[in-house]
């Protein structure tokens, strides 16, 4: 795979197609016991030749990641939520990034200003989740 700007990037499997006449679901097993889900063009899922079984990547764009602190219990329509602990935390002049390490081994990375960094109290150990739309996960397929 080519080097790609997006921070976050899965690799992982189809496993399951939820075909509309414009978009389509695309469930991702990206390993450790997470799921993702990617809403994409149907047009895409043909000329990507997504079928259940299908080995993807599974790219976010770190400023398309929110997260929330704790284990809240909340239904979000969101539909990627993944859990882990924080890994990293580093301020920037205006933005930090956080880095939560996922349970099977994966991390997740989010740009987010250091105003929220300081209003979640965040630091390393602490348990968050990852929110990512599923308009803002990208499927790419190795040529």
């Amino acid at each position: 795979m080519p080097q790609i700007s997006a921070r976050n990037q899965f690799l992982g499997r189809v496993t399951g197609l939820n075909l509309g006449p414009i978009n389509a679901e695309v469930s991702v097993d990206i390993g450790g016991g997470d799921r993702m889900t990617a809403l994409i063009t149907r047009g895409s899922v043909e000329n990507l030749g997504l079928q259940e079984g299908s080995e993807v990547q599974a790219l976010v764009k770190a400023s398309s990641v929110i997260i929330v602190a704790g284990e809240p219990k909340l239904k979000l329509s969101a539909r990627n939520q993944l859990r882990g602990t924080v890994a990293d935390c580093r301020k920037g002049a205006v933005n930090g990034e956080i880095t939560l390490q996922l349970a099977g081994g994966k991390t997740v990375t989010a740009t987010i200003t250091n105003a929220s960094i300081d209003a979640l109290a965040l630091k390393e150990g602490d348990p968050a989740v990852a929110v990512i739309k599923s308009s803002s996960v990208i499927l790419g397929v190795a040529l």
